[in-house]
């Protein structure tokens, strides 16, 4: 992994000339990304992002802390918060930024059995189901996320049904691939002229993300929808 999507976020923290990402999915053209916006703080952030730093509680888990913002909005508001990514270029980025626990870490490899790896609030947000990669792999994911929570806790989450990026036959039926699921994508991303490994990159939609729950001992609850077929679910024990 190149970590070009932690390169740009750590060189607009330092100033090192930061450009847009290119990104590009299996089904959508390149698109540009201002580096900047994943330093936003909360007046601007997304109405989901707003409710779900509003809903979080006790000690609290951010995955996929990127440059750190909602994890160091809650700090500020006096919670215990801990960032992990898996790019270390973001991790560096959130400790310039102040956050005081940010660590290189890949969710599936935190050890439930140590009691600091216990969580009131876990937030997977920006389409948190997207770390799952694929259907398959919802399971694997869900039943550590759930190993890692106290009792009562809750995982705030938030993705999107990309439905609407398919094309509809006369009839209004959606013109999805025949094999695999829709919303599994591959993302490609640019960054200064050098291209990163392609990666899976899972958006959900409610109802099968409320099903992956029940089948691995969950509650799901939808909590907000948004003007664009997203959508904030908090999962329960």
């Amino acid at each position: 992994m190149k970590d070009l999507f932690g390169k740009a976020i750590l060189d607009y923290q330092t100033n090192n000339n930061p450009e847009p990402i290119i990104t590009e999915t299996s089904i959508s053209d390149t698109d540009e990304m201002d580096v900047g916006y994943l330093f936003r703080d909360f007046k601007v952030m997304p109405k989901i992002e707003q409710k779900a730093l509003q809903l979080a509680k006790g000690k609290i888990l951010d995955v996929g802390c990127g440059a750190g913002s909602h994890a160091l909005y809650l700090q500020n508001k006096g919670y215990d918060v801990t960032g992990i990514d898996i790019s270390p270029n973001a991790i560096k980025t959130c400790e310039l930024r102040g956050l005081q626990k940010a660590f290189v870490k890949n969710i599936l490899d935190l050890d439930a059995f140590n009691e600091e790896n216990k969580y009131d609030t876990i937030l997977l947000l920006m389409n948190g189901t997207g770390i799952f990669g694929t259907l398959v792999q919802i399971a694997k994911h869900l039943k550590q996320l759930k190993s890692l929570l106290k009792q009562n806790g809750q995982i705030l989450i938030d993705s999107s049904d990309i439905i609407y990026m398919f094309d509809q036959d006369e009839d209004g039926a959606y013109e999805v691939p025949a094999t695999g699921y829709y919303g599994e994508l591959t993302f490609n991303i640019q960054y200064k002229n050098e291209i990163e490994e392609p990666f899976p990159w899972l958006y959900l939609d409610y109802n099968t993300l409320q099903n992956a729950c029940y089948a691995n001992g969950l509650q799901s609850e939808l909590i907000m929808e948004g003007k664009h077929f997203d959508y904030l679910a908090r999962i329960t024990i």
